[in-house]
């Protein structure tokens, strides 16, 4: 029996299988397809990811360095927008697939037994353990193990199989990229979006990745807003690689059950204001390693709070940011105002806006 089943091998699953792993645990984690495919995040992350993987795969990962932002409210047309930038790069953009086979391989060199091409199709929980129906092209099997970590996104069958509830609501995102290259510093920000934006990012020699997110109210033309949002830019004839998918925003009141948790997309654990949750993800897989004892089914609790101990004042933050997009425009345009030129601000961290970096950076203006 192993101590662990962590389904799905995204980021927040590849780093709790090698973050469990590494404190000496039986960990087994099935990724339904290939990992890292299909596509369905942005490759636009904070400087904090390379502390997640291995040094020597920086230089494999990373496209583009990002000194800040243009954010617009209206389309590409428009020259007017208001500038955030630093004299250092501040994020990056990565090589997303890259990243996910990058965890992978971390989780397995750790000693967790990464499986491909395996899909759980049931999840039932025991007194004792947890068992897992799992279905791969060598046939079926069942898989028993002590705790269960649902990590398999926004419409997480470990979720629907353990009874939790859903986030508090989804987005519909659409991304795709032009292959041109572009080294441009900053990325453009468009709050020309119901409920949220559209983004611009450039990814050096990798090209330039554009994309678009809108609330459920909206999702029945997102593709057409997106195809309106890159001819607007003179680019829809280049256009591929497109994807669209889920965003989950606003995390449950619940993310454990007896004998299982979840993390990532599947617990809603992303950025209200931006709908990434790579980094938020990986800490609160941090936060599982540390607190989850497989043989205690009562640490649960104990993860229940500290991650949202960890994460939730940002997470709330975020909220308030995002209520931001639908303001009225001169409301919009006043509030950039205000922050626009240099910035200290962590992209991940909301809460960062009443740090010394911050305010220093208004001070000096």
């Amino acid at each position: 029996m192993y101590d662990f089943a962590v389904v799905g091998v995204g980021p927040p699953g590849a780093r709790f299988a090698r973050r469990a792993a590494e404190r000496g645990h039986d960990v087994v984690a099935f990724e339904r397809g290939e990992i890292g495919k299909p596509l369905a995040c942005s490759g636009h992350v904070s400087l904090d990811v390379w502390a997640y993987v291995p040094e020597a795969a920086r230089e494999r990962l990373h496209e583009n360095d990002v000194y800040g932002a243009r954010f617009h409210t209206d389309g590409p047309g428009s020259d007017a927008h208001e500038f955030y930038y630093t004299d250092r790069p501040v994020s990056n953009a990565i090589d997303r697939v890259e990243l996910d086979k990058t965890l992978a391989r971390a989780a397995a060199d750790a000693g967790a037994d990464v499986r491909d091409g395996h899909t759980v199709t049931a999840v039932r929980e025991g007194a004792e353990s947890v068992e897992l129906d799992v279905r791969s092209a060598d046939g079926d099997e069942t898989v028993t193990a002590r705790m269960v970590a649902g990590c398999d996104g926004p419409r997480s069958r470990v979720r629907d199989q353990l009874a939790l509830p859903e986030p508090e609501e989804f987005l519909h995102g659409v991304l795709a990229f032009d292959p041109e290259p572009d080294h441009d510093d900053y990325v453009d920000v468009h709050l020309t979006v119901p409920g949220f934006f559209a983004w611009r990012i450039p990814r050096g020699e990798a090209g330039v990745e554009y994309g678009l997110a809108a609330t459920p109210t909206e999702s029945g033309d997102v593709a057409a807003r997106f195809d309106d949002f890159v001819a607007d830019y003179g680019v829809a004839e280049r256009i591929e690689r497109r994807c669209s998918g889920l965003i989950p925003i606003g995390p449950p009141e619940r993310v454990t059950a007896t004998r299982g948790f979840l993390l990532g997309d599947a617990a809603g654990m992303t950025k209200p204001f931006t709908g990434g949750g790579i980094l938020y993800g990986m800490t609160a897989a941090d936060v599982a390693a540390e607190t989850v004892d497989p043989t205690d089914p009562a640490t649960l609790d104990a993860f229940e709070d500290a991650w949202r101990d960890e994460l939730g004042r940002d997470i709330a933050l975020g909220k308030l940011v995002r209520k931001g997009y639908d303001a009225p425009e001169l409301v919009q345009k006043t509030g950039m105002k205000l922050f626009a030129g240099e910035i200290g601000v962590h992209m991940d961290r909301p809460s960062t806006l009443f740090s010394r970096e911050q305010l220093s950076a208004l001070f000096r203006r």
